[in-house]
């Protein structure tokens, strides 16, 4: 999906003007980081992000140089597992002799359909019910492009156990689940232009939960200090930090190290590693005009910090549902609101940014309602391929010194 100029411009007519001057100071400070050198992070959460084309669009300006380290969620590493979106048909389950007792709420059950040299690949590496898949194909149902894997079959039940798998490796060279995982997957994903770049891209530890037995086996592959860690000192040596439909932000960039909004304290304290977010700057894509609002309070007189200097509750303070990462990200003074669909949003500061560095984009997202952003979708399901169990194993071995 090439960048359409025309389309951007409509886009920003869906937001207001104070979500554009938002929109414009937030590249500012991207542009200002990167001619100086600084590195540019991303927090992301999993669905929108996948479905709007963000997860892909953020791959690009990793691979444009512009984004420098991604903390995710494990949904998300099961996702671009399987090639970020995928088709699969939806029919009844139990018409199929499925057990309800097995089946999701609505009682569907999906086919994933794949390539026959994907399915060469998954029936290659685990027996399959072809008789199942067989009553699949012929079955009344719909067809839907939906977050790859998950509970599709067989791509889901693949990823799964590829998982195991992959598990072992990573505890085999002493890296993280999602490094040995970006070796094999598609280099239009986060953790291919990671692993392809040597850009970290990381499970936030609020975020291990999802994915399945994928997210367990993530948490599983380094200790979840070493994963505070070196997830600490990425968010230390960036100068700009987004965060783009995400959720216990506050546990993230002001987590167990930072000395700044978080609780580093008794790290430094005892001279153990910590760090500051003071200087940086925070980005937040948002829907939820509460952080607005939240914001403008406390850049008005204070009022988020003198709650906590005072002990008080800041829900009934504010009398707005006030969610944890409002905290912290309030009484930053380089935070930047952003109140507005990260569809629209993301492609605005892209084109932006690269613009304004002279840099060309080989892809752009657009909102997944739009007939651009169907065709978006349509390209990733068909282009960007899911994870290559051969070329992740030959990586791990050059790891291990066998090679």
């Amino acid at each position: 999906m090439k960048v359409d100029v025309g389309l951007l411009d409509s886009l920003a007519a869906c937001l207001d003007d104070a979500a554009l001057a938002q929109v414009d100071a937030a590249v500012e400070r991207i542009v200002a980081a990167k001619e100086r050198g600084g590195a540019v992070m991303v927090v992301t959460g999993s669905g929108p992000n996948i479905h709007e084309g963000v997860t892909t669009l953020i791959a690009t300006l990793m691979n444009a140089g512009i984004i420098d380290a991604v903390a995710t969620s494990s949904a998300v590493i099961a996702h671009e597992m399987g090639g970020a979106l995928d088709k699969v048909k939806r029919c009844p389950g139990e018409p199929l002799g499925l057990s309800a007792d097995l089946l999701p709420r609505g009682g569907e059950f999906e086919l994933s359909l794949m390539s026959d040299a994907m399915l060469e690949a998954v029936q290659s590496y685990m027996p399959l019910d072809l008789e199942l898949m067989d009553k699949l194909r012929v079955a009344e149902g719909k067809t839907i492009i939906k977050a790859a894997g998950n509970l599709g079959y067989p791509m889901g039940l693949y990823l799964e156990r590829l998982s195991e798998e992959i598990l072992a490796l990573a505890r085999a060279t002493g890296r993280p689940f999602e490094m040995i995982a970006g070796c094999g997957a598609d280099a239009r994903t986060m953790i291919g232009a990671g692993a392809r770049r040597g850009l970290p891209v990381m499970v936030t530890i609020p975020q291990l939960v999802g994915g399945g037995v994928i997210g367990l086996n993530i948490g599983d592959s380094i200790s979840i200090r070493e994963r505070a860690a070196r997830l600490a000192r990425v968010l230390d040596e960036s100068s700009v930090i987004i965060e783009s439909a995400v959720a216990l932000t506050q546990e993230v960039h002001d987590g167990p190290f930072e000395l700044h909004t978080g609780h580093g304290l008794w790290s430094a304290w005892m001279g153990h590693y910590a760090y500051s977010l003071k200087g940086k700057t925070l980005i937040r894509i948002d829907l939820d005009p509460a952080l607005d609002q939240v914001c403008r309070a406390e850049k008005t007189d204070g009022g988020v910090q003198r709650a906590i200097a005072e002990g008080l509750p800041k829900t009934k303070l504010f009398k707005v549902p006030f969610r944890m990462e409002m905290s912290g990200f309030a009484r930053h003074e380089g935070s930047i609101p952003i109140i507005g669909d990260i569809g629209v949003v993301w492609p605005l500061i892209a084109h932006r940014v690269a613009s304004r560095l002279g840099i060309t984009l080989d892809f752009m997202s657009y909102p997944q309602d739009t007939d651009a952003g169907k065709a978006m979708r349509e390209y990733i399901v068909s282009e960007i391929a899911p994870l290559d169990r051969a070329q992740m194993v030959d990586a791990a071995r050059s790891m291990t010194g066998l090679d």
